[in-house]
């Protein structure tokens, strides 16, 4: 049994019970269902044959059994299908978390390779499949495997010749099935991809709306829409397109059965080796028959269908995340701030140029540092190595004397604050945006750092305070009141290190004014990196780093970078005519 079979089936360890009272309700049905037909023999070979006294009172009694039968068989398909799908849905519930769960723990290199929309799919789409094959799968192989064997147990009890016959058909069935259930999975594997392709799209477009209307540019986002639904039903063709084959193929082998019996179960009644009764218990028997082979026909597609989602499920939960804490990793405590590179390389792949070569650079604990540059020399980057966002190719990164790969990540990254230029606000309330900086904070802690991220008065002017809804991603605020939003929850966190990405070049300049306030407070007696793109911003740093392709190029003070007459005095110029 190789690791995906048995994480497959590790899934039903939490409900073992329920699994067993499910299997057991599934024999008790195929149990009645092959007893009625008995019933039915019984009746009519001897009580209608007046072989038997007090034929009436047998009738009566014989059919209390069979409604007691029927009794029994209800209760036992409403347990499985209410506690069975239960089970199903309590199991895909696990595999949906653990997969989430999964996601939080990748690092951003792989997100930056990925769509959305097929991330989405995955923990919806492909665990409702796996949920329906979960609950059916053992029911209905239980159910096939034992009405096919009791069938075939009292079809050749009956005759021996007529049931040989039929289960000729058998063997042409399976290689018939075999070839087109084949066909089913390769067109459901390439189904689910273009649904993934499709929740890509629609996620890309409905986030990115306002671009989409402020270009007029809706013709242009139908068209790209149409194009992967037009993927997709073509994908969806090929699968019902062999789905029907196998489907209709397997109904017909059925019939062609039922018509076998028939001709040669009258051959049988003309040669006397077969009496009517047992020629209609034959018939009710091989009408059993089919159910099975139905059932499984039906197993055979949540199957496919499931089995594709579990290896797309593992597909990823396969997936080592690139960033992880080190066998001995350790916490810190009392961090000062010190931040040390020394020959720091990287690369995002290794098959890729360098983005940052042999960069070694000493910021003490409560240095102001700015880094600038042209577009495209990792200014960015470099900063996002702080925190591990990325792992260095080459080289080391110290916090504190201690190589950050030492250190574990919750520990590192609680020490680091980040204020991005695109802000991202979740769906929810003021207060609870806020509170992301620090999940139990109180009431008053929250509007303590909105105070100081000049945040409290527009809080208070919103039609419910701190408890008004943002919307989604902060679509109600301003681009200056995200910012003051994303800052006050970093000043909620409180951490010694603080890197700035230009977190003001898109506002107006009263909201700029503003924001530029409670960055100064907030960078006060901590480590400050700002990734700077206007230069004008960043004047006052006690010492701006000039980036380029081969690394640092200068670093300085502005006086003393503009008297060198290098890149920065280039750059800083060509923004002053601008």
């Amino acid at each position: 049994m190789n690791t995906r079979t048995k994480k497959f089936f590790s899934y039903y360890k939490p409900y073992m019970g329920l699994l067993y009272a499910d299997l057991a309700c599934a024999v008790v049905v195929s149990a009645i269902t092959l007893l009625l037909p008995l019933c039915t023999r019984y009746i009519t070979k001897n009580v209608l044959d007046g072989n038997m006294p007090d034929a009436l009172g047998q009738i009566y009694l014989m059919g209390a059994v069979m409604v007691g039968l029927v009794a029994v068989h209800t209760l036992c398909d409403m347990f499985i299908s209410y506690k069975g799908h239960m089970m199903g849905a309590m199991m895909e519930s696990d595999m949906r978390s653990e997969l989430f769960e999964h996601y939080q723990k990748l690092s951003f290199g792989f997100y930056d390779e990925q769509k959305t929309g097929q991330l989405m799919t995955r923990i919806t789409n492909d665990s409702l499949s796996l949920s329906e094959l979960y609950h059916h799968g053992p029911e209905d192989i239980a159910i096939s495997i034992m009405k096919f064997a009791g069938t075939f147990i009292i079809l050749m009890y009956i005759n021996v010749q007529l049931t040989l016959i039929i289960f000729l058909f058998l063997p042409v069935m399976a290689v018939y099935a075999f070839y087109f259930n084949r066909k089913m999975n390769i067109a459901l594997r390439r189904s689910k991809d273009r649904i993934g392709d499709i929740n890509a799209q629609v996620e890309d477009t409905l986030s990115g709306v306002r671009v989409v209307k402020s270009f007029t540019n809706e013709p242009v986002e139908i068209k790209k829409f149409a194009y992967e639904n037009s993927r997709f039903v073509h994908s969806r063709r090929d699968g019902y397109r062999s789905e029907t084959w196998f489907h209709e193929g397997m109904v017909a082998f059925t019939q062609l059965i039922s018509i076998a019996v028939i001709i040669f179960g009258g051959v049988g009644i003309v040669h006397a080796s077969l009496d009517l009764a047992d020629l209609l218990t034959y018939l009710l028997c091989v009408g059993i028959l089919i159910e099975p082979i139905q059932r499984l026909v039906n197993f055979a597609r949540l199957y496919q269908e499931g089995i594709t989602a579990f290896d797309r499920f593992m597909d990823i939960m396969e997936l080592s995340p690139d960033i992880q804490d080190s066998d001995n990793a350790i916490e810190l405590a009392h961090v000062q701030g010190n931040v040390e590179f020394r020959e720091v390389s990287f690369k995002y792949k290794e098959d890729q140029n360098e983005v940052i070569k042999k960069v070694s650079l000493h910021i003490k604990a409560g240095d102001y540092v700015a880094f600038v540059g042209s577009s495209g020399v990792g200014k960015t980057t470099l900063c996002s190595l702080i925190p591990r966002f990325y792992d260095i190719s080459a080289g080391e990164l110290l916090l504190d004397g201690i190589n950050i790969q030492n250190i574990s990540l919750k520990s590192l990254r609680g020490n680091i604050g980040f204020v991005q230029q695109d802000v991202y606000l979740f769906a929810g309330t003021v207060s609870d945006n806020i509170r992301y900086g620090k999940m139990d904070a109180s009431k008053e802690e929250i509007i303590e750092a909105a105070i100081k991220a000049n945040a409290h008065d527009f809080i208070m002017a919103l039609p419910d305070g701190y408890e008004t809804d943002v919307g989604q991603r902060g679509v109600k605020l301003s681009g200056g009141q995200k910012q003051r939003l994303s800052i006050a929850r970093v000043f909620l966190k409180n951490p010694p290190v603080i890197i700035f990405d230009e977190a003001t070049s898109a506002l107006d300049n009263e909201s700029e004014k503003a924001v530029k306030d409670s960055l100064e407070k907030l960078a006060d007696n901590r480590t400050t990196l700002v990734i700077a793109h206007r230069l004008s911003t960043v004047r006052n740093a006690e010492r701006i780093v000039v980036l380029t392709d081969n690394g640092i190029e200068e670093q300085g003070t502005h006086d003393e970078l503009i008297a060198l007459n290098g890149t920065y005095a280039s750059l800083y110029n060509m923004q002053l005519t601008i």
